[in-house]
């Protein structure tokens, strides 16, 4: 319960907005749309990733198993918290009288932190499994089967799971926020809030930060071996320059679109004196703010299956020739030699 609000439930916070304001603000039929585009982006990715899997290698298939499960987090993300923000801008409903318990408050609010910690967890696990199989390949099996893989992806969905559930458990609280269509978490000046608000900018930018930097030395890696003209001739590029392009463009979309949401939760709960009143109500240039910043993190989820579909291999032989000619191997045992080594 918020101080001054005893007929207030414990999601609800003071946020004086009329019903006017939020039909200029919600656009449900941009919702809608948005949501549509993200879905069939998702599902086309998923389309393309079924069929590539045919045939592979095993550290490919791998690498694959972990795209896909990165899609499908996307899809299942704007499926479930599309659902409820699309219903709620059609139909422009009072929160407190439909969900007077946060029931679906705090769903919306697990929801939230799952599906948004949960690609740049994947973004990052990605970069580890190609940084070790580039520069440290005899430092774990030469070809992760699938099946590891997607056990890789389900850790990481617990771990996203397990501090989506830290709300429900006492620390920070899930609250409606403004135009009052979402729920997400507090950015008040309690203890628990502000150590919830922190762990979760924390974790998702330090995927981030480590996503880059791994990819930074693999890619390097990878650079200094192709101008190396016996390993150039012994071995095809394709696949490795195609499994780099797609996950640093993954990189460069998760960078962009949760970086500045990210910077503005921590930014907000270390703020001194505290943003948030002991009633519960946020400046309105914040509120606005916040907003903005979800919306902009929210294209993550869309142009993440695009950076799997634009840098595929035969979409990149049309823009660089080059990657089409495979000189003739010098012997066999090379090749074999120089494979493993970068697997």
């Amino acid at each position: 319960m918020w101080p001054n609000g005893s007929a207030l439930g414990p999601c609800f916070r003071p946020m004086n907005i009329t019903l006017a304001d939020r039909r200029l603000i919600a656009s449900p039929w941009f919702a809608a749309s948005f949501c549509l585009v993200g879905l069939a982006s998702n599902v086309l990715a998923l389309r393309v990733l079924a069929g590539a899997r045919h045939g592979s290698s095993a550290t490919r298939s791998s690498f694959l198993t972990f795209l896909c499960g990165l899609v499908l987090t996307d899809f299942l993300g704007l499926l479930v918290t599309g659902a409820i923000v699309v219903s709620q801008h059609f139909a422009l409903f009072d929160w407190q009288a439909v969900d007077p318990g946060c029931h679906l408050c705090r769903f919306m609010g697990v929801v939230m932190v799952f599906f948004g910690l949960s690609p740049l967890l994947l973004g990052a696990t990605m970069a580890s499994e190609r940084y070790l199989g580039i520069t440290r390949p005899f430092s774990r099996p030469v070809a992760a089967s699938p099946r590891r893989a997607w056990a890789t992806v389900a850790l990481v969905w617990a771990v996203a799971l397990a501090l989506g559930l830290l709300p429900l458990l006492g620390l920070g609280r899930y609250t409606v926020q403004y135009p009052g269509s979402w729920c997400f978490l507090t950015l008040g000046a309690e203890r628990g809030d502000m150590a919830f608000g922190l762990l979760f900018s924390l974790l998702g930018g330090l995927s981030v930060v480590l996503s880059f930097l791994l990819n930074t030395v693999t890619v390097a890696t990878l650079c200094h071996v192709y101008h190396n003209q016996e390993a150039a001739q012994q071995r095809p590029r394709d696949s490795e320059v195609e499994m780099m392009a797609q996950l640093m463009g993954i990189m460069v979309v998760a960078s962009i679109c949760w970086m500045p949401l990210l910077a503005f939760i921590a930014q907000t709960v270390l703020r001194s004196p505290p943003a948030m009143g002991p009633s519960g109500q946020l400046p309105r240039a914040t509120e606005k703010q916040l907003l903005i910043y979800l919306r902009v993190a929210t294209w993550n989820q869309i142009l993440d299956p695009w950076m799997y579909i634009l840098f595929r291999r035969a979409v990149m032989r049309r823009l660089y020739p080059r990657l089409s000619t495979r000189p003739r191997s010098l012997s066999l045992q090379p090749q074999l030699t120089l494979r493993s080594s970068l697997q």
